[in-house]
């Protein structure tokens, strides 16, 4: 059985589109930062920490774990706690490029693969009635970075350079690649 270990509907919908048949059930894991890891890596790190948890409980099954940071200069740009937060985010992307990465790890009996996906997104410059409209829409708070380009944030994205499914949560065309090795 193939088990998806995100509770994120986006990912859901986006492994839909590979024709398997999959269960979905979150891992709820410690996601504090390893100190000797670079912070580009934490994604992944976070996502062999998701999908080893549910592979301990279901060992014969195949696991995909995901985790999706946003990252500007050497800073890791969260899930926002509040309007101030998800304000401040969007002020600090305004106008600038930012990278999206998204860590992938799979487990299968012993074998396990890791992978990243890197897009990089610019945004437009932002005013701050543009950003308290967007906040007023509810979007950013589930998200990292603040916002979803699936949605009325796609608004705010001056261009991508990548895999648009990545900055979403999920990148599909590496994850399939890659299950296909291991599968």
């Amino acid at each position: 059985m193939l088990i998806l270990a995100s509770a994120s509907p986006r990912r859901r919908e986006l492994l839909k589109l590979l024709g398997k048949d999959f269960v979905i059930e979150p891992a709820d894991v410690d996601e504090s930062m390893e100190k000797n890891l670079p912070i580009d890596r934490m994604p992944e790190y976070l996502a062999a920490k998701k999908a080893k948890l549910i592979h301990d409980r279901h060992p014969g099954d195949t696991v995909i774990g995901c985790d999706t940071g946003v990252f500007i200069g050497n800073q890791m740009i969260g899930k926002p706690s509040s309007d101030k937060a998800a304000f401040e985010i969007l002020k600090l992307l305004s106008g600038r490029t930012h990278r999206v990465i998204t860590g992938c790890a799979i487990y299968k009996g012993n074998s396990l693969i890791k992978f990243s996906a890197v897009t990089e997104v610019e945004f437009y410059p932002l005013t701050s009635e543009e950003i308290n409209a967007y906040i007023a829409t509810g979007e950013p708070f589930d998200k990292a970075g603040a916002y979803g380009i699936q949605g009325k944030g796609a608004l705010l994205v001056k261009q991508i350079k990548g895999d648009y499914n990545n900055v979403v949560g999920l990148p599909l065309a590496m994850l399939n690649k890659k299950l296909q090795e291991i599968l």
